[in-house]
């Protein structure tokens, strides 16, 4: 397996790791892939700096946050910007009891100590998807969540 191979298959499993962390409800094990200065803004557009306040965030919402919602994140692009720092657009699609919301993830990973961790990240909705554009309800990228 080639060296950006491996790298593909490591950035996968933070994926896969994000997918299941919410899914479960399982804060601790998403807290653990971010860096302790990680810029992360949620589908609402919310703001956090650093892992602290991603931590409290994440404390509060995710209990209960997935109740009859499940999420699956699919890699749509991923750009090596150098050897240890990564571009990864996802398409984020939410199952709800309201039918699916779809959002557009970009995550700016960084690789420290050999493990790739998440740096810095934006969310947002999107409406116009297919599976989301035939309604109005977007239960989970609505304005304010």
């Amino acid at each position: 397996m080639s060296t950006t191979e491996t790298e593909i298959e490591a950035i996968m499993q933070v994926i896969d790791t994000v997918e299941h962390a919410q899914n479960n409800e399982l804060p601790e094990e998403f807290l653990n892939l971010f860096r302790s200065d990680a810029i992360w803004t949620t589908g609402g557009g919310k703001r956090l700096y650093g892992r602290d306040a991603i931590s409290d965030f994440t404390r509060q919402v995710l209990p209960g946050a997935m109740k009859d919602t499940t999420v699956r994140f699919e890699l749509e692009h991923l750009m090596f910007i150098r050897p240890d720092v990564a571009a990864v657009k996802l398409r984020q699609i939410y199952q709800t009891p309201d039918g699916p919301d779809v959002g557009s993830p970009l995550w700016i990973l960084a690789k420290e100590d050999g493990k790739w961790l998440l740096t810095a990240a934006q969310n947002i909705g999107v409406p116009d998807d297919e599976l989301t554009a035939s309604t109005d309800k977007h239960p989970v990228f609505a304005p304010g969540k």
